[in-house]
């Protein structure tokens, strides 16, 4: 009898459109199918439907037992001239740079947000981001600025109010800069609209990923698109 309605059941389940019951099944977490997430246990992604948009998704993962699981997602917004493979990437041409890279620290001119573990700057009036080709300290947060980094060939932090309420730095032609590929790439607050090349998110999702990050798990920042030759799931 067990059989027959068994039977019965799966006739009906098919004639319907549907499949006979079987084992759940659940969709791959996006940082499982990426080619590196950097070795850590947390990862942000930062994906484009398009090379050419300029807005997406940000998602921050924890590792958990080997599975990857989203800890917070928030609409994002990306270069006003999309986003470009960060290895051919040229400096002053608002767009994103795809590829993997670390977090090294995070600063702002607000206050940092309850439970902020990685280490956080307070944004001064001295503060500046150098990006002046021509400066010893380009790429590099200095305070004061040099002499020979020039105030128009930088970004004087203080100024930004609202971008800059909170930020992280994103490694981006960071640790061994090269001249002319960029500079002051970050995770920020939403301004007006697109960036100029940087990632940012409304203001209470950047405070969530401020108080979830945690330096010592190795957090790392994918950016990239849905396919194509800046597909986030090559990096």
């Amino acid at each position: 009898m067990r059989l027959a309605v068994t039977a019965i059941l799966s006739a009906a389940l098919l004639t319907l459109g549907a499949a006979p019951p079987g084992p759940m099944s659940h969709p791959v977490p996006l940082p499982a199918r990426m080619a590196d997430t950097g070795g850590g246990s947390q990862l942000i992604t930062a994906q484009a439907a398009r090379a050419d948009a300029t807005t997406g998704t940000v998602t921050w993962w924890d590792l958990r037992d080997g599975q990857w699981v989203a800890a917070g997602s928030a609409k994002a917004r990306f270069g006003a001239k999309g986003l470009t493979e960060g290895g051919s990437r040229r400096q002053g041409t608002n767009t994103t740079p795809t590829g993997l890279y670390d977090l090294p620290f995070a600063f702002g001119i607000k206050r940092a947000p309850a439970g902020t573990a990685i280490p956080y700057r307070p944004v001064r009036e001295t503060s500046w981001w150098c990006q002046d080709n021509d400066s010893r300290a380009y790429n590099r947060w200095t305070e004061p600025r040099p002499a020979d980094c020039r105030a128009t060939e930088s970004e004087h932090l203080v100024s930004y109010a609202t971008q800059y309420a909170h930020a992280l730095v994103i490694g981006f032609n960071y640790h061994r800069p090269v001249r002319g590929r960029g500079a002051g790439i970050f995770l920020h607050v939403n301004g007006k609209g697109a960036t100029a090349g940087c990632v940012s998110l409304p203001l209470g999702s950047m405070r969530e990923v401020l108080s979830w990050v945690r330096l010592d798990r190795a957090p790392h920042i994918a950016i990239g698109t849905r396919s194509g030759a800046t597909a986030l799931t090559r990096y």
